[in-house]
């Protein structure tokens, strides 16, 4: 009942009711990634779509399914035999916004002290 009630109300949590009927009657399921999101096409036209495994973040699509929702290429990547090199790194989703993101020196969000101004910076005021 509660996905029930997730799906009629909220867009970002896997698919809307609009989405699962589209999905039922012109989809056809051609794979999943790594992350559990499923990846559709139509039947008989050119739309692709994704079905997120929980929030609808686009940066947790791999780069192979990007290609082939954005029509770069026309083989999914479950029809290829493709390998990634020893020299490239898995997949990561974007972390803005968690406790994972990248956070500088002396960022407010740090438990480091911003370190000390020094006296090389003269502060422009008008009229100079």
């Amino acid at each position: 009942m509660k996905t029930l009630l997730l799906e009629f109300f909220t867009w970002w949590n896997g698919q809307t009711m609009g989405t699962r009927f589209f999905t039922w009657r012109k989809g056809e399921f051609v794979g999943e990634d790594e992350f559990g999101n499923k990846y559709y096409k139509e039947r008989a036209g050119k739309k692709r779509w994704v079905i997120y495994n929980g929030v609808a973040e686009a940066s947790s699509i791999p780069p192979g399914w990007h290609g082939w929702m954005h029509h770069r290429v026309d083989t999914p990547p479950t029809e290829e035999t493709y390998h990634a090199k020893h020299w490239q790194q898995p997949h990561k989703v974007n972390p803005t916004g968690t406790p994972g993101a990248y956070r500088p020196h002396g960022s407010i969000l740090t438990p480091e002290k911003r370190p000390e101004v020094t006296g090389d910076y003269e502060a422009w005021t008008p009229g100079n």
